[in-house]
């Protein structure tokens, strides 16, 4: 298993029409969004104004996580849906969406072949959680998005602070023991190339 951090401090933020954006991870590392020549990324992103439009991206699907304010999704031709407080709503990038409200959230893309899961957690101090993490995703990664977790990883304690990232590359392990320092929010991304696809 491969393991590294990203701190917060050296993410990048850029303004997009609607309010800004924060790159996390993207895959390959030497891939560009505006170039649309990624597998997955991972980003979060503030919407500053009361609606806007999503950039079409064909040849991607989406899956969003509110992290804060209150937004709600139209998928024109398919569906509306308010979004909750780590609630994720997945949908395709070339679907015509619109959003209404304001408020933070938690993207993930992945291209065609490539496949994901979000779930958010809320940890009060000193709160032990053993998630399982299951088999076949080849990428596993934990942003904290309030407060600060210490992790165990191969017997190492690991701590990590808002805003960072934490990036495992096949994970070796059956569970991942997580503890809160403080109260804390931190999203769980497991991500997977479809073989078969």
């Amino acid at each position: 298993m491969e393991w590294k951090i990203i701190e917060a401090s050296t993410f990048q933020t850029h303004q997009w029409s609607g309010g800004t954006t924060t790159q996390l991870f993207i895959f390959p590392e030497d891939a560009s969004y505006r170039e649309r020549n990624f597998q997955f990324r991972l980003s979060t992103a503030t919407v500053e104004i009361e609606q806007s439009d999503f950039t079409s991206l064909p040849g991607f699907s989406r899956k969003l996580m509110l992290l804060s304010g209150s937004i709600s999704l139209e998928h024109a031709g398919h569906y509306k849906k308010l979004l909750h407080k780590l609630e994720v709503d997945s949908f395709e990038g070339n679907w015509h969406t619109t959003s209404y409200g304001k408020g933070r959230d938690f993207n993930l893309m992945t291209a065609l072949g490539w496949d994901g899961n979000l779930q958010g957690f809320d940890i009060v101090r000193d709160q032990l959680i053993s998630y399982p993490i299951q088999k076949g995703f080849g990428w596993v990664f934990i942003y904290i998005s309030k407060g600060s977790l210490e992790i165990e990883i191969q017997n190492e304690q690991i701590l990590l602070n808002v805003g960072d990232l934490l990036i495992m590359k096949d994970p070796h392990m059956s569970n991942l023991s997580v503890k809160g320092l403080e109260v804390s929010e931190w999203i769980l991304a497991e991500i997977s190339q479809d073989l078969h696809d």
